[in-house]
């Protein structure tokens, strides 16, 4: 096998039918051709808990579960799927991360993460990312009744669709150059690590150099209507692979 995958970005849900058969036939090709699956947030369009349950994530855990019986799956949460937890992991077999994170594959060092964290100019956004991942903050959302908890969740990603309307491919939905360097630099050995993410859903390869030192930075193709996209790492270094229906 010796080879690895990475996506980012699906934004799965029961109202993503095309997308949802797209991973269904991705996961078909990859069991057990692969190392392992590595998720880098978020996977669904929305999380409101693990204790939500229908049709649609019935089938999506019962199809991890069958995938990570022979092939293990890394989950990094995303800026829509952070409550995602522990509860779920178990019923599907996936194995939550956090990031950054710092992984060696086939002799190469790779930090990977959602992306989020870098968009260090949406300082609104930040602020709401550091109130979302406080355990207490989250416990008091989970501890509100689902219904509401929807409601919640569709006002978020509703600010978060304007947001992204009236930013259009304005810099400050982008990451920061100043944030790139200070996580390679908190990173830096004898050689610098490749740096996978997604969240931009700007797809690219970039060549950057800090201190000197050249490194590559991937950003994941995000899934969209019929079409996709994932990273596969082997032993040569990173491959950019699109998908379609």
């Amino acid at each position: 096998m010796n080879t690895t995958i990475f996506i980012s970005d699906l934004h799965l849900s029961e109202q993503t039918p095309p997308l949802n058969e797209l991973f269904h036939r991705c996961l078909q090709q990859w069991q057990g051709n692969i190392d392992a699956l590595y998720i880098l947030g978020d996977f669904f369009d929305v999380w409101i808990g693990d204790d939500d349950d229908n049709d649609f994530i019935r089938h999506i855990k019962n199809e991890l579960k069958v995938f990570t019986a022979n092939t293990p799956v890394y989950f990094i949460h995303g800026n829509r799927d952070f409550l995602l937890g522990e509860k779920f992991a178990a019923e599907s077999g996936i194995k939550l991360l956090t990031a950054p994170q710092r992984i060696n594959l086939y002799g190469h060092d790779y930090i990977i993460m959602h992306g989020d964290e870098l968009c260090t100019d949406d300082v609104a956004y930040q602020q709401f990312r550091t109130q979302s991942r406080n355990p207490l903050w989250q416990m008091a959302v989970l501890s509100k009744p689902i219904a509401e908890r929807r409601l919640l969740a569709g006002q978020i990603r509703q600010m978060s669709e304007t947001r992204k309307n009236n930013e259009g491919k304005s810099e400050i939905s982008d990451v920061t150059e100043s944030a790139i360097h200070t996580l390679m630099a908190s990173h830096a050995q004898a050689t610098l690590p490749t740096l996978i993410h997604g969240h931009t859903h700007r797809p690219a390869v970039h060549e950057s150099q800090l201190n000197n030192q050249a490194f590559k930075r991937y950003v994941i193709q995000d899934w969209a209507e019929n079409y996709g996209g994932y990273l596969a790492v082997d032993a040569e270094g990173v491959h950019v692979h699109e998908l379609k229906l």
